[in-house]
């Protein structure tokens, strides 16, 4: 029965530390400052926008302004690194999650094995004890009941932060998108110019 105490404690906290995070994250959300760095961004405004994007806990600003900084580098590898990170923070304790949903109705099952065998060993004995081997059944029960209850009551949190993290992991895709979309109509829009400009002034001097 150790083990699966341990198991459940350490569910216990696991589940805890995601919903605090996830519940941080939510008044950390910035949806209007992002609009305002695409409306800057459309405007050609980099410098604003990347004045817009500093200085936030946001993760897709914070992706951003990575990416502003670095464009003239690397940009989709500066978007891809941040994008990582914020995945990684966002998936924190998911792993361990998944063990305990799987490792816990296991743990269940060796305490069924062990209770029944520890009755049936009483069977032979001469001085048969009916509240010993009750006893053994009944600490079998309980260890398929609590590692049966542990494995539910991670599952559902489980399954809930995976599709937190998949939405997350597609709202920085998408933002990466625009940003990569927008710089290069912007770059494509200044080489234009700067084409035209060259143009008509060679056909000045002609």
């Amino acid at each position: 029965m150790w083990p699966i105490l341990i198991v459940s404690i350490v569910s216990l906290f696991v589940v805890i530390d995601r919903c605090v995070w996830w519940g941080f994250r939510w008044f950390r959300r910035d949806p209007k400052r992002i609009e305002k760095v695409f409306t800057a961004l459309e405007s050609g405004d980099v410098d604003e926008a990347s004045k817009l994007a500093r200085g936030t806990r946001d993760p897709v600003l914070r992706m951003l302004w990575n990416g502003l900084n670095h464009q003239h580098a690397s940009l989709q590898g500066a978007l891809q690194v941040a994008a990582g990170i914020e995945i990684k923070r966002a998936g924190h304790f998911l792993v361990v999650m998944d063990t305990l949903v799987t490792l816990a109705p296991l743990l269940g099952l060796l305490g069924t094995i062990t209770g029944l065998m520890k009755s049936f060993s009483l069977l032979g004995s001469e001085e048969l004890a009916v509240q010993a081997v009750t006893g053994g059944i009944a600490e079998a029960l309980i260890a398929t009941a609590c590692g049966l209850g542990i494995a539910i009551f991670a599952l559902v949190p489980f399954n809930y932060f995976s599709s937190r993290v998949s939405n997350l992991e597609f709202e920085l895709q998408t933002a990466a998108t625009n940003l990569e979309v927008m710089l290069g109509a912007k770059s494509a829009s200044e080489v234009t110019v700067a084409g035209a400009a060259h143009s008509s002034a060679h056909g000045s001097s002609l």
